[in-house]
């Protein structure tokens, strides 16, 4: 049986650059093997139960595609959301996601993580996947995320908030329109009422 990684073999199976041993599995590679190819150099262990192909390149999203690989159902959100979009100034130094309230706090994961909780709604409006080293990754839209700085301005601070909101207007991230609804659905317009109205004056 071939066993042999490669980046057009994971590809075809649908698994990105980053695995974990449950995952390649299905294509005949045992847990031994896999340690085999850790040995020879050709897969590199980069957390507990996490490796990546050594031939992939890094890149600048190559700790979210590896949090989302080890926390499938994780939505980045936030300042990640922020950076991935290039709106505003924020760099943050740790992965910002969110989780079901009722999902249980990941152990394993190869970097620091900050979670909030969503619910309901809040799981799936202005939530899109992008691809990221092959990865898919469940991401807030920009309108989104705009809105959600707002609601979590007491974590993030408002100054982020109003930097994000008038950033993603200015540079066509996200329109007023597209803004506005996420903020009805999310049930905070009346917190970014005034803030809006000042965008548009």
């Amino acid at each position: 049986m071939h066993t042999s990684l490669s980046r057009a073999r994971l590809e075809a199976a649908g698994i990105g650059a980053f695995f974990r041993p449950r995952d390649v599995e299905p294509l005949g590679t045992t847990f031994r093997q896999l340690q085999r190819m850790v040995a020879l150099g050709v897969v590199e262990r980069i957390g507990s139960g996490l490796y990546r192909l050594s031939e992939v390149e890094p890149t600048e999203r190559e700790t979210i595609a590896m949090v989302a690989t080890a926390v499938p159902k994780a939505i980045v959100c936030l300042l990640s959301a922020l950076s991935v979009h290039e709106i505003g100034t924020q760099l943050p130094h740790e992965v910002w996601i969110a989780l079901d309230r009722k999902a249980r706090k990941p152990r394993r994961v190869p970097t620091r993580l900050r979670i909030v909780r969503f619910s309901g709604v809040m799981l799936t409006y202005g939530v899109t996947t992008m691809p990221m080293q092959g990865v898919r990754v469940s991401i807030t839209s920009p309108a989104r995320t705009v809105v959600d700085c707002f609601r979590y301005r007491r974590k993030i601070g408002l100054d982020v908030a109003m930097e994000a909101l008038r950033d993603a207007v200015r540079a066509r991230k996200a329109t007023v329109d597209e803004i506005w609804r996420a903020a009805e659905v999310c049930r905070i317009q009346t917190v970014m009422g005034p803030y809006m109205d000042a965008l548009s004056a």
